[in-house]
């Protein structure tokens, strides 16, 4: 392990980002411009996966109709939660840390911790909950999440580890909170599609004169 900063760097991780940095900053300008706006790009795509394998599910029965109600919501947790552990981690940024050229435009402001990384948090969270709704697009989703995720090393502003546990994090949540948010929705879709929208009157017998 190596110091840099508040936080213990796995050496290897520090030695990949080296690698990955250097060959980027030697790399042709038109990949530096693609890699270094593939992310927020990337992040859009795979929301707009995500939105088609909603719809896709919206002629389902409840179930399927709660999968589309909350198919974003895995990805807000999963920033949020990795929000909490960058208070927790502390780690500071490489491109702070360590002496080396990057491609990206500046550097993020001390406090903007670096682990895990919220990009390809959100990134992991959008593909495994479209996997999940959709397995054919999920399939296109995964290594779109692949590439958000080493976007962020190429540009220098997080390590290996930061990029591979912030993937895994959200695929977790993903995993776990989507049946479980969608559960409960899907019942009371159930209830709802079993009441009946009004009461049939029953008709009193007369009796006739």
């Amino acid at each position: 392990m190596v110091d840099y900063g508040s936080t213990d760097v796995p050496e290897i991780s520090a030695e990949w980002y080296r690698d990955v940095v250097d060959a980027a900053s030697g790399s042709p300008e038109p990949v530096q411009w693609f890699v270094g706006h593939a992310t927020e790009g990337v992040i859009l795509l795979l929301g707009a996966l995500l939105l088609m394998a909603a719809l896709s599910r919206r002629s389902g029965g409840p179930h399927d109709r709660a999968l589309a109600l909350i198919a974003p919501l895995p990805a807000l947790l999963a920033y949020v939660g990795s929000e909490l552990f960058k208070t927790v981690v502390d780690e500071e940024r490489p491109c702070r840390t360590i002496g080396r050229e990057i491609i990206a435009s500046a550097c993020p402001p001390p406090g903007d911790w670096s682990f895990p990384s919220n990009h390809a948090t959100v990134a992991g969270a959008l593909a495994v909950t479209t996997l999940l709704l959709s397995r054919r697009l999920g399939l296109i989703a995964l290594p779109l999440a692949a590439l958000a995720a080493f976007s962020r090393v190429f540009v220098g502003v997080h390590y290996p580890h930061d990029v591979i546990a912030g993937v895994l994090f959200g695929a977790l949540v993903a995993v776990v909170a989507t049946p479980l948010l969608a559960r409960p929705i899907g019942e009371v879709l159930r209830r709802r599609a079993n009441r009946p929208d009004s009461p049939v009157p029953k008709l009193a017998s007369r009796s006739r004169p």
